[in-house]
């Protein structure tokens, strides 16, 4: 039998149907040619170009999971290789990915009307109109349920009153789903680009996802029409419901990333000589080789598994946060390593590793943090909500 593949040691890729591996090569290969020679220049302007949005809906991955409306209705598998190659990229393209389809699309798709997903789907699924997606708030991160936004009825119309802060895409959108309070309930709103009383201000002097475009909104008596609501929202669950949607493409992601520092440290170490030989050959290097290509593997599988649960339509949101949690630490994991293999170099933008590494502490607390991941797992392993009594007792 032959030799492992250093780069797919286990031979997961084995598992994948014929479909699945064209769209991980097509994805791979246009991130490989199109976006990935810009890619440190992006991250050290701290920018991410509007025709971006253009190729990957050329490409057909811009709510690729969703059925109709010009969407692909591929896999969960299919989207979660698609993840996994574009965060092998960088954190940004799979973030632009993950808000497009995975919030602004998914909102629409799943509680939009008729006329809302007509509108805005297929433009969206091009990447001729951006989307992005307001549920936190500068004092309601973790707890959306405490979020200040307003919105209230005046007549026919809804009038918008808040802030939402760290809202990937932001400045670029045409679109934004905006979460508010009412006298209903949390309700979604649909709130294009121009209207009067809705404004964008982007967040800069980051050192985490540079190439991806972050934002403030603001809505001051933001008025909008009767039919800017999505009418089917109705309740916190609905947002929390496409949190769900692109915290599994996290599960894929985060391991694109692991993969790419992985593989630039196994490179390094073949050829860069100390003591008159490779530092690959040096057992604290193979150790830690060994470390990366365990945790890419084992994440991988991960991944894999949630992906075949959730194309049966057995993946719970529990389980989903299992997956964030384990392969985000697992990527951290990865990236600091394989920064050590790298030596000095490892600090620089000629190699991917301090990217994906810096990436991967906001990748750690977006979408819900690290310690609310562990939160809803223990939750669940003891029927005991920590989080929700100490809330409790505390109010």
């Amino acid at each position: 039998m032959p030799a492992p593949d250093p780069l797919d040691f286990i031979d997961i890729s084995s598992r994948l149907s014929d479909e699945e591996r064209l769209i991980q090569d097509t994805v791979s290969s246009f991130v490989a040619n199109e976006l990935l020679p810009d890619v440190p220049e992006w991250f050290e302007e701290a920018r991410l170009p509007r025709e971006v949005a253009n190729g990957l809906g050329g490409i057909g991955v811009l709510g690729m999971h969703l059925e109709g409306y010009g969407c692909a209705g591929s896999s969960a598998t299919s989207y979660g290789l698609a993840c996994l190659e574009l965060e092998a990229g960088d954190s940004g393209l799979r973030s632009f990915m993950s808000v497009q389809g995975s919030l602004a699309m998914f909102a629409i798709w799943r509680y939009g009307s008729e006329a809302q997903k007509e509108q805005w789907l297929p433009r969206m699924a091009r990447g001729e109109a951006v989307g992005c997606f307001g549920l936190t708030e500068p004092d309601a991160g973790s707890d959306p349920g405490s979020m200040r936004t307003r919105a209230r009825r005046d007549g026919d119309d809804w009038v918008l009153n808040g802030q939402k802060m760290w809202i990937t895409n932001g400045s670029m959108a045409d679109v934004a789903v905006v979460w508010a309070k009412t006298d209903e309930g949390v309700r979604g709103f649909l709130v294009p680009r121009g209207t009067q009383g809705f404004s964008t201000q982007d967040i800069h002097n980051k050192l985490s996802l540079r190439a991806s475009v972050t934002s403030e909104l603001l809505l001051d008596d933001c008025r909008l029409p009767g039919d800017a609501l999505l009418s089917d929202a109705g309740g916190l669950g609905a947002p929390l419901s496409c949190l769900d949607e692109a915290r599994y493409g996290i599960v894929w992601g985060a391991i694109g990333a692991a993969r790419s520092c992985y593989e630039a440290a196994r490179e390094y170490a073949m050829t860069r000589e100390q003591f008159g030989q490779p530092i690959g050959g040096f057992q604290l290097t193979q150790a830690k080789l060994a470390d990366m290509a365990v945790e890419v593997n084992r994440g991988l599988l991960l991944a894999l598994h949630l992906g075949r649960l959730k194309d049966e339509n057995r993946l719970r949101p529990e389980q989903v946060s299992l997956g964030k949690l384990a392969n985000v630490n697992a990527a951290l994991n990865v990236a600091r390593q394989a920064r050590t293999v790298l030596g000095a170099n490892g600090i620089t933008l000629e190699y991917p590793v301090i990217r994906h590494m810096n990436n991967l502490e906001s990748v750690l607390t977006y979408e819900g943090t690290a310690d609310i991941h562990a939160l809803v797992v223990g939750g669940s392993v003891t029927g005991m909500q920590a989080f929700r009594a100490t809330a409790k007792r505390s109010g």
